[in-house]
């Protein structure tokens, strides 16, 4: 499809910057197409009244307003987080996991409006425009993608801000001053930009909008419960509670016990390394207690392989790679692992900390009788014939590489060792 051809236009629409002068720009080198905006509340704090105000004032013929929390909790939060999937040991993947669900929505109005094209502000050096286009591929690969970011002369916050001045876009609170790129929902707020660009330098207090300073935290213990079923979080303190008001409930704990901060230097897909500071209260705390309830309700095997798994989730997430058969094919078996990841978790909550302080489940594989260091039914001679089996192989090669010039040496050992007695 020729530029010239396309009349209708869907753009993924934040409200911020970048996106209100994506509109003006679009009907300038489209032939004064038609712009739709998208706007998906995945839990960010915006003014929902005057965002299509805004859209419209841009140039927008209509803007939608999506309310995606509780699909976004339930649907893509809860599934990573019971994969235990952090990215390069840090990252929860707050804007990584939003992404597909936002793309998923654009892609459906898109389809609705009868449009021609989708377009988004993410720049050309970030990971969200492979997360974007990717999630394009998949649902409606018929689409024609525009990426402003990597077609127009614009290189800086500055030259955006002229842009805006210059065709008349309101700018609100956008300013020279607002030196920082972040992104919101309710999984996280991601910080980067300023001081940020170089590794060296400390984030200053100020720039933290939903935690307190560990150093501020309250100096005494917040104690919760939370209540898992097959790895999914339903309650707190024995409460049961929708996926939304739970998150919130937990991110509000965290946030005021200056839990959840992360500093770190990831690595792009694009190939460069670049520095973000995140905030991930509630998602720190639901970690670090399924982890500890996993560990009392898993066998060896389906927890080792899940740990692994654990890492390749976090990878094909960070990547967009959301709608494809792999990333569903180990959902399917990381639900069936979780199948008896049911129970409670206590925590104590104090200044940036989560220590877990009980576990408990009616699928639990720690039995005390066994595990007790008093009188059990456990029989310790048992373990003799145990070492012996379990040992051979070890013991095999440990002869055969010491006496391997010998001629017979190594085969009477062997016989040996197994138990075997010449007659």
């Amino acid at each position: 499809m020729s530029d010239r051809e396309i009349k209708k236009i869907v753009l993924a629409y934040s409200g911020g910057l970048d996106t209100s002068i994506i509109i003006p720009w679009l009907r300038e080198h489209y032939n004064n197409a038609e712009i739709i905006g998208v706007c998906t509340n995945v839990g960010q704090n915006e003014d929902w009244e005057g965002m299509e105000k805004k859209a419209k004032a841009s140039g927008a013929s209509k803007l939608h307003v999506i309310d995606c929390r509780e699909e976004f909790v339930r649907d893509f939060i809860f599934p990573m987080l019971r994969a235990g999937a952090i990215y390069e040991g840090k990252y929860l993947l707050g804007t990584s996991i939003a992404r597909p669900l936002q793309a998923k929505h654009q892609v459906k109005v898109a389809l609705a409006e009868g449009a021609d094209a989708v377009a988004h502000g993410c720049t050309g050096k970030g990971n969200d425009q492979v997360r974007f286009e990717l999630t394009y591929k998949a649902l409606a690969p018929q689409l024609h993608v525009i990426a402003p970011w990597r077609l127009w002369d614009i290189r800086s916050r500055q030259q955006a801000i002229d842009y805006a001045r210059k065709h008349n876009i309101p700018l609100g609170n956008i300013s020279e001053k607002n030196i920082y790129s972040r992104d919101w929902n309710l999984w996280h707020m991601s910080h980067e930009g300023g001081e940020l660009e170089s590794t060296w330098n400390r984030p200053v207090e100020s720039m933290y909008q939903l935690s307190k300073s560990p150093q501020d935290a309250p100096d005494r213990e917040t104690e919760v419960v939370i209540d898992f079923e097959k790895g999914i979080p339903v309650g707190i303190d024995g409460k049961k509670l929708g996926p939304v008001e739970l998150l919130d409930t937990l991110n509000r704990l965290g946030a005021e016990n200056g839990i959840g901060r992360a500093d770190l230097v990831e690595t792009r897909l694009v190939g460069m390394k670049s520095r973000g500071v995140y905030e991930t209260p509630g998602g720190t705390i639901l970690h670090t207690a399924l982890r500890d309830l996993e560990m009392i309700t898993m066998g060896f095997d389906t927890l080792a392989l899940k740990n692994m798994m654990a890492l390749r989730y976090a990878d094909i997430v960070y990547a967009g790679k959301w709608f494809t058969h792999f990333r569903e094919s180990m959902d399917a078996y990381l639900a069936k692992a979780s199948q008896y990841t049911t129970g409670s978790v206590r925590l104590s909550l104090y200044k940036g900390n989560a220590i877990v302080t009980g576990r408990q489940s009616k699928y639990s594989l720690y039995l005390e009788d066994l595990a007790s260091f008093g009188e059990s039914s456990y029989d310790h001679a048992d373990a003799s014939g145990f070492i012996k089996l379990y040992g051979l192989s070890t013991g095999v090669a440990a002869i055969v590489q010491r006496d391997a010039d010998a001629e017979d040496g190594p085969a009477r050992e062997m016989r040996e060792m197994a138990g075997f007695h010449e007659r």
